[in-house]
């Protein structure tokens, strides 16, 4: 399976909806974000977790993938890397780090409904190993 079949596959599982056009991948759900308490932790990439990093939590999609989230109440968005699993809350697409959240506007919501597009998935260094 394709990786833009396997990113519908999983869009499509977590009850958002999900569309392919032109080798662009899109999710549209509820998206969280998680901040200091987990600040120092290694994420799922190998990374250590800093919420001051432009990142995202996602079930599915590749390790490295960038991805421009769009809050859909005020149109802000942000690009960030996926770099950890999750988010384990159900009805969530995605944790965005303290910083990418605030980049939207959508740390004192707490939640926010926001469109994931995906615009690379070929792994980027990660900041602590540079």
């Amino acid at each position: 399976m394709s990786w833009k079949n396997t990113l519908r596959a999983a869009a499509l599982g977590l009850g958002c909806s999900a569309a392919l056009a032109q080798d662009v991948a899109v999710a549209t759900g509820t998206v969280s974000w998680y901040g200091r308490e987990l600040a120092g932790r290694k994420t799922a990439s190998g990374d250590i977790f800093d919420p001051a990093a432009l990142t995202m939590a996602h079930r599915t999609w590749p390790l490295g993938t960038q991805v421009k989230v769009t809050n859909l109440r005020n149109q802000r968005s942000v690009v960030v890397t996926v770099n950890d699993r999750g988010p384990y809350t159900p009805g969530r697409i995605a944790d965005l780090s303290e910083a990418a959240a605030r980049q939207i506007g959508m740390v004192r919501s707490g939640v926010t409904q926001a469109r994931l597009e995906v615009l690379d998935t070929s792994p980027s260094p990660s900041p602590d190993k540079i």
